[in-house]
């Protein structure tokens, strides 16, 4: 066990940089459902909402988006298997 310990790494090289938020870089500041072009880079090829991990979003904003992409299906401005 005490072989182990020595041969991890430690954790702060093992961490990836934190991906940058997608939506301040573009200076985007309110989520709109009518706008598609933007809920489209947020939705896989197989129509689902891809996860924080992945979008870089931040907890509110990955809510806001979600709901702001559940609100365009509903308005049929995106199908729910909609692919790119």
């Amino acid at each position: 066990m005490s072989k182990n310990r020595r041969n991890r790494k430690p954790l702060e090289s093992s961490l990836k940089p934190r991906k940058k938020n997608p939506l301040a870089t573009a200076g985007i500041e309110w989520i709109d459902y009518k706008n598609v072009a933007l809920l489209r880079t947020f939705i896989s090829e197989r129509g689902k909402i891809r996860s924080r991990r992945i979008t870089g979003l931040t907890p509110q904003q990955q809510r806001l988006m979600a709901a702001a992409i559940k609100n365009a299906r509903e308005m049929a401005l995106l199908h729910p298997g909609n692919l790119r």
